[in-house]
C-alpha cells in the first residue's frame, strides 16, 4: 500500500507563488511516476504536471513556464513550484503516484488565487 501526504496549499494573490509538496510512503520500488492534478468546482480533474522517477517531466499547456515539478527520489517526495499564479489556477490540487498499473491519490490541498 502507498500513502501520500500533501502540503503547501493556501490563499495567494494573483501573481504570487506557492510551493506544494507530496510525500509518499509505503511499497514504492522500481519505475514510477508522481504528478499533480487539479479539480476546480464544476470541472473535471485535469493533469497539471508529472515526473517520472528517471526525471522526465510533462506539463499542461496552461502551466508551462509558470510551474515547475521536481522530485527527491531519496525522500519519495514531489514538489510543485507555482509562480505567476492566476485566478484560473484556483482548485483542489491532488498528488498521484502511479506504478505497476496502480494509482494512488492524496487527500488534496486547496489553492485559492484571489485578491
Amino acid at each position: 500500500q502507498v500513502h501520500l501526504v500533501e502540503s503547501g496549499g493556501g490563499l495567494v494573490q494573483p501573481g504570487g507563488s506557492l510551493r506544494l509538496s507530496c510525500a509518499a510512503s509505503g511499497s514504492i520500488a522500481g519505475i514510477y511516476s508522481m504528478g499533480w492534478f487539479r479539480q476546480a468546482p464544476g470541472k473535471e480533474r485535469e493533469l497539471v504536471a508529472s515526473i517520472f522517477s528517471g526525471g522526465n517531466t510533462n506539463y499542461a499547456d496552461s502551466v508551462k513556464v509558470r510551474f515547475t515539478i521536481s522530485m527527491d527520489n531519496t525522500k519519495k517526495t514531489v514538489y510543485l513550484q507555482m509562480n505567476s499564479l492566476k485566478p484560473d489556477d484556483t482548485a483542489v490540487y491532488f498528488c498521484r503516484l502511479f506504478q505497476w498499473g496502480s494509482q494512488y491519490w492524496g487527500q488534496g490541498t486547496q489553492v485559492t488565487v484571489s485578491s
